[in-house]
């Protein structure tokens, strides 16, 4: 990377932030919490958003869009739900401004609301309570909808991509006639998650269920993928919640069964956020900067021509054009950058710490050999080819690529999932080598609590492949039936 940016081994919370930065993804806003996405940051949401878009689409979800003000009696409806997100709550209380006749812009305290408002934290109780009207029998049931949007949660300590107090996302919200059907659909959402983070941004996740400590507020059961950086530490990187009827009876949403018989509505919700681009910078990237999967990198090829006057450089493009056109039949984006203010050295970097999948360098010796040379990203190995069947090559190289993004981080995930059956080893391993514990715990909530007070380790999930299997508490010594994952996470 560049001069002045920190090894992520010697300090990696430094290490994402500088990233962030140097790769021109985002900044830092005049608000406090709050990140300005840039263009190229932004470009990778808007492939993770039209990629998700249409597997929900796929599933049978369709695309809605609700208030970004709720009224805050909606939140006194559902009591845990409001426990859960209060302490994070931006609250709208007047309506206008004046001047103070003094050149200072003030609140005009006459332009007080009757009732506040709540900048949407998550969308669960305008939506219910929009439901009650929408919903009368059971043909007007299942409601599959989706809303993207953005969010505030008024975070103390944020970090960009992480946890900022505002940021983009999906939320799905469906209403259905049995919890068999509502459960059903949790699940599938749930898939469909773990689907595009190991297929599209090449990083393995652990499905699994969250304990009652860990769960969304206001919901039965929440489901969720697991990730692991290369910190050590987990990420969630996706959630899924069965809500049962709670929602139901706080906005008194019913339906007509087909028995004729009056029952409340099971409803669901689910979403992933801007974090997924956390995500894909700490699970894949080096010192030398981001190292994208290319499924959903904004670049996945970029051609550098070398070249000494314009005339080397016309025969270069008209060669390049050829192989842009192919490459683009074959759905391949590429960036053909004959800036003349920068040398092919400081591109090469340029587009190392961008992270473009395939970088071709092509000069005049080269249109002479009809040769080019290929750079690979992930890892950083050249070769020279022949520039016959070039756009085919490509094109199985970034399959490859892809292939073994993957497989890196799959690889350091098994090395860094380690069971654990003793206490002292549990706190051992939390410091000299973090990563997923595998451990048992006695099922109780106050053994969970305590856990995480003496080590800040959590349960991450209770995995949905588990084997059950005898053991021992690693606090208590209390027997239990499976192992769960710990871990420190952000």
């Amino acid at each position: 990377m560049s001069k002045g940016v920190i090894s992520k081994d010697e300090d990696y919370s430094q290490w994402f932030n500088d990233l962030i930065i140097k790769s021109d993804m985002a900044e830092y806003s005049p608000v406090r919490g709050c990140m300005i996405i840039k263009p190229y940051g932004y470009s990778i949401w808007e492939k993770i958003q039209a990629i998700l878009d249409q597997m929900f689409k796929d599933t049978g979800h369709v695309n809605a869009y609700f208030p970004l003000l709720i009224p805050k009696s909606f939140f006194s409806k559902e009591a845990s739900h409001v426990d859960g997100f209060a302490k994070e709550c931006a609250v709208v209380t007047h309506y206008r401004l004046k001047n103070d006749g003094a050149g200072n812009i003030i609140v005009d305290e006459e332009a007080k609301l009757e009732e506040e408002l709540i900048i949407r934290p998550t969308s669960e109780t305008i939506i219910w309570n929009t439901y009650k009207g929408w919903i009368q029998s059971y043909r007007d049931l299942p409601i599959l909808v989706n809303q993207w949007a953005n969010v505030m949660r008024w975070e103390m300590r944020t970090r960009l991509f992480l946890r900022t107090s505002e940021f983009l996302w999906q939320e799905g919200h469906t209403a259905h006639a049995t919890s068999e059907e509502a459960i059903a659909e949790t699940e599938q959402m749930l898939n469909v998650y773990a689907d595009f983070a190991e297929n599209w941004m090449a990083l393995p996740v652990v499905k699994g269920r969250k304990t009652a400590n860990e769960r969304f507020a206001g919901a039965l059961d929440t489901y969720c993928i697991e990730a692991l950086m290369q910190d050590g530490k987990a990420l969630q990187a996706g959630t899924s919640h069965f809500l049962g009827q709670n929602f139901a009876k706080a906005f008194d949403v019913k339906f007509t069964n087909k028995e004729n018989v009056q029952d409340f509505v099971w409803a669901t919700s689910w979403g992933v956020s801007t974090r997924l681009i956390g995500a894909l910078i700490m699970a894949h990237s080096d010192d030398a900067g981001l190292v994208l999967p290319p499924k959903l990198a904004p670049i996945q090829v970029v051609v550098v021509p070398i070249y000494k006057h314009d005339e080397e450089l016309d025969n270069i493009a008209a060669y390049v054009a050829g192989l842009t056109k192919e490459l683009k039949a074959k759905g391949i984006s590429v960036k053909f950058d004959k800036r003349d203010t920068h040398r092919p050295g400081a591109k090469f970097a340029e587009y190392e710490l961008k992270g473009v999948p395939l970088r071709v360098a092509i000069g005049s010796r080269d249109m002479q050999n009809g040769t080019v040379e290929l750079a690979r990203r992930d890892t950083k190995t050249k070769e020279t080819t022949t520039q016959e069947g070039l756009a085919q090559k490509i094109e199985s190289l970034l399959e490859e690529i892809q292939n073994n993004i993957y497989k890196k981080a799959f690889d350091f995930r098994a090395e860094n999932t380690i069971e654990v059956d003793t206490w002292d080893e549990f706190k051992r391993l939390l410091d000299e080598q973090p990563g997923f514990l595998s451990a048992h715990w006695d099922g109780t909530s106050e053994t969970e609590q305590k856990i995480k007070e003496e080590t800040k380790a959590t349960i991450r999930c209770i995995p949905l492949d588990n084997k059950q299997e005898a053991g021992k508490c690693i606090l208590t010594g209390k027997p239990s039936t499976q192992r769960v994952l710990f871990a420190r996470a952000y």
